[in-house]
């Protein structure tokens, strides 16, 4: 979607330059409020593509799990040390039993999110994300979104990261990574990664 709004936005400025320098000069200022306003949503719009570039290895190196009643808060979760805006917790790929936070490092696009995951929220948004559709490895990082409308594809994708080990004092060692695991985590995107 970001591509095709930059096209547009980009290809729309330029189309309505073309139309306002053979038309009238009032069709000028008609368009003045697209020509000031284009150029900000095309900064917009290029501003998600290394976001979308890091998605896109995520879904590279991970497959799509579908998770079903997914811990999950809006406060600061007790064992991440740095500030957040929500958590999710999945189990650690080497010992289910044990639950590893991940965070929304970012407050970028995450209004949606927190909404749904309010301890309020009414019933019927917290339906919006469960089931959970999760790709990564919670010893690193992942890619969580809400399912569409009939549950067959996933939608609102956002990169939730791992700082549970900069405080800690843990190791990804210390959670049963691999070194294989820990390449396949470079693979998606993450840098540096502790041995």
């Amino acid at each position: 979607m970001s591509v095709i709004g930059l096209i547009g936005w980009a290809g729309g400025w330029v189309l309505l330059l073309w139309i306002s320098t053979y038309g009238p000069n009032w069709v000028a200022w008609v368009f003045m409020p697209y020509f000031v306003y284009a150029p900000y949503r095309v900064l917009v719009q290029l501003k998600y593509f290394p976001l979308a570039y890091l998605m896109w290895r995520i879904l590279r190196a991970y497959p799509w799990q579908v998770m079903h009643d997914v811990p999950r808060g809006l406060s600061n979760h007790p064992d991440v040390e740095s500030r957040h805006y929500g958590w999710f917790e999945f189990p650690n790929p080497a010992d289910p039993d044990q639950q590893l936070p991940l965070v929304f490092s970012h407050h970028l696009r995450t209004e949606w999110w927190s909404r749904r995951m309010a301890p309020r929220a009414k019933p019927s948004l917290k339906a919006d994300i469960e089931p959970l559709w999760f790709a990564g490895d919670p010893r690193f990082i992942g890619l969580v979104a809400a399912p569409t409308r009939r549950g067959t594809a996933p939608r609102r994708l956002h990169v939730l990261e791992q700082r549970m080990h900069v405080r800690s004092g843990w190791r990804f060692a210390d959670w049963g990574a691999t070194p294989d695991d820990i390449e396949r985590g470079r693979r998606a995107g993450v840098h540096p990664l502790q041995p």
